[in-house]
């Protein structure tokens, strides 16, 4: 951001933070871009400086686990214009917002539907929910209904909603949100698929959702008693680890140790530019191969241990007792820079593993911007027979991700 966050008020960096929003392709919908303009986004976080409260890319923790994990936060302007473009509110929708946070999303709800009663949010955390309810109140929409219980179950009391979002990460759309959500209602949830998150819109169509929009994203976890995503450490001082779904042949013992076996790198030939993402080709891969998940590496391994490409999001590939990674070289040339992707594995198959992941590489890269998947989540007890491609299974749902190569 450019203005003097010193002196600036709070409307002029607000201004600002929307207007950096707007232009990087978020708060595209006019009432959305109001909402932010209109709302006091530093009232919900008064402990935060002014310069943090309107930074457009920056969320703020405001709670956390005694480890330091965070619990609640507000998270980043970007993120939620993004999502509330997702939402689509109209005048007058039913709304249940799961994950209360500081309570500032639940304004911009209260706003867009038109009447802060017909908003509903809710945290299973009553510290999260007292904080949430007071900023409501004091700015003005006390009306809101704050709800402190178990996200996962929603709330029945207010049901069906025209629009349930949640700014908690379930690994599986829970039973009661499918029973909860009415026939045409969209829901937004930031879902969590083979290692990686994306915040994913639906339309509840003929019993199952359908999605429009996908976006990457990372969001603190729903707390319950449904969560499907496994982890295990694969170096002896547990810095190494595999995050994968319960539905996949990932066995970190029989992994233990692989980094230490011969170091196989492959590349690509496929660059990227310095501000282009990659995280299309993980997403194309969940569509097609079950044995894709998540490499997390913490800061202080060197790289000549594990160098996977730099970010939260790093994608991996296990196949027994192999394991492949994606990495990232930069190249300079006169006038720019960038990177080369490519693929270091280690185990009796990394020959052929980082082969075949270089061939995907280069099979995503040519259409890298045009064509996103689709993301289909049918009731638990859906056949085969009625699946649109092979499923990935969860506890209450199947989800089915598509490609059409026209779309």
């Amino acid at each position: 951001m450019d203005t003097d966050t010193t002196t600036a008020s709070p409307t002029t960096l607000r201004a600002e933070m929307v207007a950096w929003v707007r232009k990087s392709g978020y708060a595209q919908l006019n009432e959305v871009e109001r909402v932010l303009l209109e709302t006091p986004r530093h009232e919900f976080v008064p402990d935060a400086p002014l310069a943090t409260a309107y930074d457009p890319w920056q969320a703020v923790v405001t709670h956390r686990f005694e480890d330091g994990r965070s619990l609640s936060c507000a998270s980043a302007p970007w993120l939620v214009a993004a999502m509330l473009d997702q939402l689509d509110v109209r005048p007058g929708n039913r709304v249940l917002e799961i994950g209360a946070g500081t309570g500032y999303n639940a304004c911009l709800l209260a706003q867009l539907t038109g009447r802060a009663d017909l908003v509903t949010t809710m945290d299973i955390d009553p510290d999260v929910t007292a904080k949430a309810s007071q900023a409501l109140t004091a700015t003005g929409y006390g009306d809101v209904h704050v709800v402190t219980g178990d996200g996962g179950l929603g709330y029945p009391d207010h049901a069906p909603y025209d629009r349930m979002i949640a700014t908690v990460s379930p690994w599986d759309i829970p039973a009661q949100w499918w029973k909860q959500l009415a026939p045409g209602g969209r829901l937004v949830a930031p879902l969590r698929w083979r290692g990686q998150g994306r915040s994913v819109a639906f339309t509840y169509t003929d019993g199952r959702l359908v999605s429009d929009s996908l976006h990457l994203c990372g969001f603190v976890y729903l707390v319950g008693d449904g969560e499907g995503e496994l982890s295990g450490a694969i170096t002896a001082d547990e810095l190494v680890s595999l995050h994968w779904d319960r539905d996949q042949a990932v066995d970190p013992d029989a992994l233990r140790g692989v980094l230490d076996q011969p170091r196989v790198t492959a590349w690509s030939g496929t660059t990227i530019g310095r501000n282009e993402s990659h995280d299309g080709l993980w997403l194309r891969l969940t569509v097609t191969d079950p044995r894709v998940c998540r490499i997390k590496v913490h800061a202080d391994v060197p790289p000549e241990v594990c160098d996977p490409v730099r970010g939260w999001w790093r994608m991996a590939l296990v196949d027994g007792d192999t394991l492949v990674y994606l990495t990232a070289r930069r190249l300079e040339s006169s006038d720019e820079v960038h990177w080369e992707l490519g693929a270091i594995g280690h185990g009796p198959s990394a020959d052929e593993l980082t082969a075949y992941l270089c061939e995907a590489i280069r099979s995503w890269a040519p259409e890298r911007k045009q064509h996103t998947p689709s993301l289909t989540v049918y009731p638990a007890d859906t056949p085969d027979s009625e699946l649109a491609g092979p499923a990935i299974d969860k506890t209450h749902s199947r989800f089915v991700l598509t490609y059409d190569p026209a779309g």
